[in-house]
């Protein structure tokens, strides 16, 4: 005679929902954890080997860490054409976002050279990356500008740069708006419309603030 034991359907639900409440915390647990870990990152700029900006760039997408390496195009001429080629905008420099104790992947990635900071590294506002992305991003008319310490702190109101914030050059029509990265001490220079910009609530005069 074969005796055949069913396992009670309470004890099969209960296994069951045991299961589907460890799976649940497990999200819950790597949702806490990325939030953590976006509220601790933060911008920093990274020195490079020379032409080894692409490399750090696609080492850090490798590695998963989010990073910034914006870029321009120029016409090379090559034995028999032109071709155009990607070059970094601030040669020797990469951006990258990420928690500062958790810097060591991002030393370890081949071509990195430093985090930059004067005694440690330091952060860069999320403004002045920001207002990189949007210039890079809409592909208006820039060129590398020297870098300045003085001028008027003012903030696009319209058009494809709204909420970009630099300092205004007033150099002819239309003006130039100098996006500055002040820790790497590098700048950009578009061309806005003075209708479309207006002063920030402090001005960056002489290198000191005024409210």
């Amino acid at each position: 005679m074969r005796i055949l034991l069913q396992r009670p359907a309470a004890i099969g639900s209960l296994l069951q929902f045991g299961s589907e409440w460890a799976k649940l915390r497990a999200m819950l647990d790597t949702i806490v954890s990325n939030s953590v870990t976006n509220r601790d990152s933060h911008w920093f700029a990274l020195q490079t080997h020379s032409r080894h900006e692409k490399i750090v760039r696609e080492e850090l997408t490798r590695r998963n860490i989010e990073q910034f390496l914006p870029t321009v195009k120029r016409l090379s001429q090559w034995k028999d054409r032109k071709k155009e080629i990607e070059f970094p905008l601030f040669p020797g420099y990469c951006f990258a976002r990420f928690p500062l104790h958790n810097r060591l992947p991002v030393l370890q990635s081949p071509g990195v050279v430093r985090i930059v900071g004067a005694l440690r590294p330091e952060p860069i506002p999320e403004s002045e990356i920001e207002s990189l992305k949007i210039v890079m991003d809409n592909r208006v008319g820039y060129e590398v500008y020297p870098y300045l310490q003085e001028g008027s702190l003012v903030e696009v109101t319209e058009g494809p740069l709204q909420g970009v914030t630099g300092v205004l050059v007033r150099h002819a029509r239309p003006y130039r708006l100098i996006l500055r990265i002040n820790l790497i001490q590098r700048a950009l220079a578009v061309e806005v419309d003075s209708s479309s910009v207006v002063p920030t609530r402090s001005l960056h005069i002489g290198g000191h603030a005024h409210p």
